[in-house]
């Protein structure tokens, strides 16, 4: 009887092992899934981050190119409008060159008319001196009065082709005056006009390479508001996916502690449960808790705790309780006494708990436990 009672106690202890590793396990799992969910979630919002911080400079680079684009064209509207002034100008010297050109033809036809009336006179003073002119006019007279008169008229003559010769030569003068105005016009037309079409070449050629760099960090701008929005949609993907683990981690610690619960109650009271007596050596110990959070994590028999923090273990005083022993502890169950401890001295025990929260709310408790056979 005492033999089965053994088995049925190991199997017992056994099983209980066995759902709390894979509970552990599963956990841990569960835990390492939340961590890494966790970790991709500040990776995606550092990168989000990022390219907010990159759109910002994007669009402080494109503000600065419009600004600049709006400066040229106040530019080129200035320079159009300085070369229609020009261009009115420019039209307006040619209707006076146009002018000067009708006034010059003008002078070359009274030239051209005085120097046939100078011709004919120059001929006949050529046939005629001035003696033979007065004897002429002497002998042709019918009276002194008559000669006088004849003679007033041809100094008042010769002083008449003096008077063309004066006039022919400013007019000369004129013409050559009016070509040159003309000429010294039309270079300041052309060098204003050149100028100004230069001027309109580089402010073109600038405004179109501000256009391209406008063009440029705009598609710049819709590629990082893309990658942010694609970041920004993992992201929301990620914290759904840590939902699910956190709302699956909580299913299962609300299961683990039903479970904990019912098995707890099957090994916290074994002569009830199995109907037979438990032999062993009984004893009264005051009972603390400690969790694998502040302590080392590989025990004195050589237990991972951390990677077990849901075995059940004590740590004992190896004088009294021996290490290695099954020991049913009353509101525990059935442990393993795998550790020891510096303040573990005498009737005292500690108890493992899977937290530090769920080992203060333990507390220091005086209870019963059985060194199992």
């Amino acid at each position: 009887m005492q033999k089965t009672t053994k088995r049925i106690i190991l199997m017992l202890l056994t099983i209980l092992l066995c759902v709390s590793g894979s509970m552990v396990t599963y956990a841990q799992t569960n835990s390492n899934a939340l961590h890494n969910a966790k970790q991709q979630l500040e990776q995606k919002q550092r990168i989000v981050e990022q390219k907010e911080q990159e759109k910002q400079t994007v669009n402080q680079e494109i503000d600065k190119i419009q600004q600049d684009l709006q400066s040229f064209y106040n530019e080129i509207t200035k320079n159009k409008e300085e070369m229609a002034k020009t261009q009115q100008k420019i039209n307006e010297t040619h209707q006076l060159i146009e002018k000067k050109k009708e006034e010059i033809v003008t002078l070359e036809d009274k030239i051209l008319a005085r120097k046939g009336i100078m011709k004919k006179r120059a001929v006949a003073l050529q046939q005629n001196d001035s003696v033979n002119v007065i004897i002429n006019l002497f002998f042709e007279s019918d009276s002194i009065a008559d000669f006088i008169q004849r003679a007033s008229a041809v100094s008042e003559l010769m002083d008449a082709d003096k008077d063309i010769l004066g006039s022919q030569k400013e007019d000369l003068q004129q013409i050559e005056m009016d070509k040159k105005e003309i000429d010294s016009q039309e270079q300041i037309l052309e060098n204003d006009q050149n100028e100004l079409a230069k001027q309109q070449a580089t402010l073109d050629q600038n405004m179109q390479k501000r256009q391209q760099a406008l063009t440029v960090m705009q598609e710049k701008y819709k590629q990082i508001a893309k990658q942010m929005a694609l970041a920004e949609q993992d992201k929301a993907g990620i914290e759904s996916q840590m939902k699910d683990i956190q709302a699956k981690i909580d299913r299962e610690k609300a299961e683990a502690k039903t479970r904990q619960t019912s098995s707890s109650t099957s090994t916290t009271a074994p002569k009830e449960k199995l109907g037979v007596a438990v032999k062993g050596t009984e004893m009264y110990v005051t009972a603390t808790a400690y969790s694998p959070e502040e302590s080392y994590h590989i025990t004195a028999a050589g237990y991972n705790i951390r990677k077990n923090r849901h075995m059940k273990l004590i740590a004992v005083d190896p004088s009294v309780i021996p290490l290695g022993s099954k020991v049913w502890v009353e509101g525990y169950g059935i442990a393993v006494a795998g550790d020891t401890g510096g303040a573990i001295k005498g009737h005292k025990i500690d108890v493992l708990l899977p937290s530090t929260a769920a080992a203060l709310s333990w507390g220091r408790k005086t209870v019963k436990i059985v060194i199992l056979e």
